[in-house]
């Protein structure tokens, strides 16, 4: 990590209250005394219950997604179809007026006739011209009154199909809500369940799980002389992402108060000009990959098989990124959780 960057991150820190420096590892307790369970058996639970709130959060906003999108399709729709009304409102009033004139004239005599009858042929013959002008307009307004009408209907039935799927989405964003309340209501009990002692236990057991799995990656090798720097986008998307730290994580938020981790990432690259999917799961599938060895400051490190976590490259094997629910926006080691691998939001040089 560059100097300068330490220095921002350092400053936001600071500011925030939020301490980079790792905590001395507190006393332990046995994880085997009689009536506890196993400090790792808790651990794994407690991991599995956050991770499972996580993809339906995740879930969550994906779907919140697709119904802002749906939204803005209905609204469009039915802005269309006020226009084509309108115009179909105009097609009617001009074939009203149409069929009064043609009701008008029904007895008078056939263009034809008058033209045998005409003492000047000339002048009939240009009559005859105006007629069929006027014939040509009256065909046409009458093919703007099918027109508009076949366009008016066709309008009507997608607004239709639109609403139906906007309602399936919004049922759908309940349940997914509801989703998400659940496994957060399953970590909420397991945490209760716990005495200080076994809370104290679980931080100092998942800190040293992550230590190791640091160790283990730094000295692999697979981050490279990790001495790139950002481009100029993934500058100001970290710079954006280091000024949240301190702030607290919330299902389906996207700042400026509040985050879910790729609410984090995706707003911070939205204020970076580049614009970038959502969801975690989003961002793995349509941002270009990056390899390990390869990571630049303001990548995106996705994690987890479903890759239903991510968080942004800050290096020196750290990241930014919004942990969980309960915790805040803060700098940590890369190993944090499993890797699934990374995207880079701007794939130029």
């Amino acid at each position: 990590m560059s100097g300068r960057l330490l220095r921002l991150v350092c400053t936001a820190a600071v500011a925030a209250g939020t301490v980079l420096a790792p905590l001395p590892a507190a006393a332990v307790p046995d994880p085997q005394a009689p009536g506890q369970r196993p400090v790792a058996e808790l651990l794994t639970d407690l991991q599995t219950l956050y991770r499972d709130a996580e993809q339906a959060t995740e879930t969550y906003n994906a779907t919140e997604e697709k119904l802002k999108k749906q939204r803005t399709e209905v609204d469009r729709l039915d802005s269309a179809l006020s226009r084509a009304r309108l115009s179909l409102h105009d097609s009617r009033g001009a074939a009203g007026r149409l069929a009064r004139q043609q009701y008008q004239n029904s007895t008078a005599i056939s263009p034809y006739v008058r033209l045998l009858l005409a003492r000047d042929p000339q002048h009939a013959l240009d009559e005859g011209h105006v007629i069929g002008q006027l014939a040509r307009e009256r065909a046409e307004t009458v093919g703007r009154l099918v027109g508009s009408e076949k366009k008016s209907d066709g309008l009507a039935r997608e607004a239709r199909k639109a609403l139906d799927a906007q309602l399936t989405l919004a049922a759908r964003q309940k349940k997914d809500r509801d989703d998400v309340r659940k496994r957060l209501d399953d970590v909420e009990k397991l945490l209760t369940s716990l005495t200080p002692d076994q809370l104290t236990a679980l931080a100092a057991f998942e800190k040293t799980d992550v230590d190791k799995a640091q160790r283990k990656l730094i000295t692999s090798g697979a981050l490279g002389d990790d001495q790139r720097e950002p481009s100029r986008e993934g500058d100001r998307a970290l710079r954006y992402a280091v000024q949240q730290i301190g702030k607290p994580y919330e299902w389906g938020a996207e700042g400026p108060k509040t985050y879910d981790c790729s609410g984090l990432t995706s707003e911070a690259w939205g204020h970076a000009g580049t614009p970038i999917p959502r969801t975690s799961q989003e961002q793995w599938a349509d941002l270009p990959r990056v390899a390990l060895n390869e990571l630049r400051p303001g990548d995106l490190v996705i994690y987890f098989p479903k890759a239903t976590h991510v968080a942004m490259y800050l290096g020196d094997g750290k990241v930014v990124q919004a942990p969980r629910t309960g915790e805040k926006v803060q700098v940590s080691p890369v190993a944090s959780y499993p890797i699934l691998g990374a995207v880079r939001p701007d794939s130029h040089p």
